[in-house]
């Protein structure tokens, strides 16, 4: 749920800072998103239990499977950061480099929001009812964690694109979260209950501190520091509070029954 979304950010950011002339910030994000590509990789290939029905997802590619769909762009796009993280950080073959870098940021949108179709295509109420502002939530929180990496690892000179992604990131996520939330009415409860409901405060307030931090302190190393921290944390707990609502609302029959039985009532009205 987390690093596919801090991976495909981090590819953006990353091949941002190098058409602004950020060498640093540029380096960490592709090595940053090279990295959680790869672990989200392993994830999917645990997910399905064997290495073997990964490869048996590429043999077909189906338009109507999130899963096939992720697997083809992971398949894709995991290379690719590898050879632009590569490039980068060695310095060889730049074109090559550059060409792997643009690839890896066409598909990082795709790769931040896949999971978020994944999720949305069950019947888990309160993931199946927010698939409009599901993919959006994802985006967001990417961008957050991206952001969030940049500001932890690269100077603070070269951090601007950090800062802007982070505002983006920040403001996407929890707008499309309030709007989902006061669509999809009861079956919002989750999220703002229990376990799943903690995290999600967790995460606002650490959005919060973190994105004044930001723009309090574009000089300051300590305060990128603990902005970026804040920032990867917060993305990080919003995931596990959409992972443990989603729990919640599958184990209590009334997310089920009593939106049917209120869908009902406007079919037959």
């Amino acid at each position: 749920l987390f690093l596919g979304g801090l991976a495909g950010a981090a590819s953006l950011l990353g091949a941002g800072a190098q058409a602004t002339g950020r060498p640093a910030l540029a380096r960490v994000s592709k090595v940053g998103a090279f990295g959680a590509g790869v672990l989200s990789l392993v994830g999917l290939v645990h997910d399905l239990g064997r290495p073997s029905r990964f490869l048996n997802m590429l043999r077909v590619f189906k338009v109507t499977s999130p899963m096939s769909v992720g697997s083809w762009i992971l398949a894709g796009y995991v290379p690719l950061t590898g050879i632009a993280a590569a490039s980068s950080l060695f310095g060889k073959a730049p074109r090559i480099g550059m060409a792997a870098t643009a690839g890896s940021a066409l598909l990082g949108p795709a790769v931040a929001s896949y999971t978020a179709a994944l999720i949305s295509d069950t019947a888990v109420p309160a993931w199946h009812d927010g698939y409009p502002e599901m993919p959006f939530v994802f985006v967001g929180s990417g961008a957050t964690a991206a952001a969030g990496l940049g500001l932890l690892t690269a100077p603070v000179n070269q951090n601007g694109p950090s800062r802007a992604m982070a505002v983006f990131g920040v403001g996407t996520e929890l707008a499309a979260f309030e709007r989902m939330k006061r669509r999809i009415g009861m079956t919002a409860e989750p999220y703002s209950q229990g376990r799943g409901g903690g995290y999600i405060r967790a995460g606002k307030i650490l959005s919060m501190v973190g994105l004044a931090g930001t723009l309090l302190g574009r000089r300051s190393r300590v305060l990128s520091t603990v902005s970026g921290a804040a920032l990867i944390a917060a993305s990080a707990a919003t995931r596990w509070g959409i992972f443990h609502a989603g729990m919640q609302s599958a184990t209590d029959p009334k997310y089920t029954i009593v939106p049917q039985r209120e869908r009902l009532r406007e079919v037959i009205s």
